[in-house]
């Protein structure tokens, strides 16, 4: 069901709009349970991504601004030279690729076996249409993403984005993430900048290409 991202945008854009899956109640019961305890797994493994404060208790848009922001102010009080670069991934739900987060969750999380068969099974087969008001649009079978408004898909989502802040890491700078926001930033000495520019615009077109 297609929503405005903001009230007051025009009605008659369709880029404009969010699409929310008006999911089974039975099914975001099931996936309540699920997500609960490939929750606890996860932290009690430590596997979550630490520098990833979207979905996760404990963490908010307040957890990831306040890191940012000291880090920041730290690097500008020692006389450093700081930039900050704020990337927003486009229709980030609806890219995910089932056959790479499959992977992922197998070798980086070490899932295995019946789970991963249920995974699997939860991505794969899935179809969609669009609803407004009385109008219906034909029946589409997904071969990626995975459906917002959906209680698994949000978790599922940040542990397939979690290798951006190992690749952001290793050009040498820090990453911070909130969804599919990611902000990457750092700092150097005023003599450094144009090396710092380079090397900054390396890290993103490397993410770019991820």
């Amino acid at each position: 069901m297609p929503v405005l991202k903001k009230p007051g945008l025009d009605t008659t854009e369709a880029s404009l709009y969010r699409t929310i899956s008006n999911l089974p109640v039975i099914s975001k019961l099931l996936e309540r349970l699920v997500t609960r305890q490939l929750t606890d797994f996860l932290q009690s493994a430590n596997l979550l991504p630490s520098l990833q404060s979207g979905f996760r208790p404990g963490h908010s848009t307040e957890t990831a601004a306040l890191q940012v922001f000291s880090d920041i102010l730290e690097a500008v009080d020692s006389g450093d030279v700081a930039a900050l670069v704020l990337l927003d991934l486009s229709a980030a739900f609806d890219t995910v690729d089932h056959a790479i987060l499959c992977r992922r969750l197998q070798v980086s999380y070490g899932l295995g076996g019946s789970v991963l068969d249920w995974l699997r099974s939860y991505l794969h087969g899935r179809s969609q249409y669009v609803r407004l008001v009385t109008l219906r649009s034909p029946r589409t079978w997904l071969t990626c993403g995975v459906p917002q408004g959906s209680v698994l898909g949000p978790i599922l989502f940040i542990l397939y984005t979690a290798d951006l802040v190992s690749l952001v890491e290793q050009h040498g700078f820090r990453p911070h993430m909130y969804a599919d926001d990611t902000q990457v930033y750092g700092s150097c000495r005023p003599f450094a900048v144009t090396d710092f520019q380079l090397h900054l615009s390396a890290c993103v077109d490397d993410i770019v290409c991820s």
